[in-house]
């Protein structure tokens, strides 16, 4: 006796459930053996994987994850850009030559030549290294990764030698929030920490996106932690 799979599957094309051998659908006659009808269905898995971790991460204690934004490193791209902007006027500017003409110092030709030479040098290796001590920040910056529970806090920090550590709920004796100008105009913030751990006693939150919400969930979750293991926090 012949057994027929009557496991079905979704149509990648229509959406139409049909059989799970079929290699025609019979709604919309699109052919599901070719190239095209892969592509889709792949793109379907990896949309599915996603909204299986979201909802991990909705069934866990997770309360907040994430990472320092790069708009917290405003201030320093301004100062750097700023450097970067004279250092390019004194390559593009001949100061041998107004030594020469104005300041009444004579210098020949070939001691002309030479500083011109050291000076564009010096102005490319100084935009250099501060173009790379940017990229580092801001690649130190986005290494740090922030994850909150309901009974402590983590953080992970590091390029090469990676670091892990935690202050747990219940330590939190207060915090606070700050936010400049322009971090109003980005919309992040930080939010500091002060606690009774030795280790870490006052810890920060670097310039993070919704930081009134991650401040509100800290402040309840330290509450309720409070609550939970009878601590009393004297002032």
């Amino acid at each position: 006796m012949v057994q027929i799979d009557l496991t079905t599957k979704p149509c990648p094309f229509c959406a139409e459930t049909i059989q799970a051998a079929a290699i025609k659908c019979r709604f919309c006659g699109e052919f599901l053996n070719t190239t095209k009808a892969r592509a889709l269905l792949e793109e379907q898995n990896k949309e599915d994987e996603v909204d299986t971790t979201e909802e991990e991460l909705e069934d866990s204690d997770l309360l907040f994850v994430g990472r320092p934004s790069l708009f917290g490193l405003t201030s320093t791209f301004i100062k750097s850009a700023i450097f970067i902007a004279i250092i390019a006027l004194i390559i593009k500017f001949p100061i041998e030559e107004l030594i020469n003409g104005k300041m009444g110092i004579l210098i020949n030709k070939r001691l002309m030549v030479t500083i011109a030479y050291y000076r564009i040098m010096a102005g490319w290796v100084l935009i250099g290294i501060t173009i790379l001590w940017l990229l580092i920040k801001a690649i130190n910056l986005k290494m740090v990764y922030y994850e909150i529970s309901i009974d402590r806090i983590e953080w992970c920090r590091g390029i090469l030698d990676r670091k892990v550590d935690n202050i747990d709920m219940f330590r939190v004796v207060d915090l606070k929030l700050r936010r400049n100008i322009i971090d109003c105009i980005f919309g992040i913030g930080r939010v500091v920490l002060i606690t009774n751990d030795k280790t870490d006693p006052e810890f920060t939150f670097e310039k993070l996106r919704n930081s009134r919400n991650l401040y509100d969930i800290i402040k309840k979750a330290s509450l309720e932690a409070d609550r939970k293991t009878g601590v009393v926090h004297l002032e």
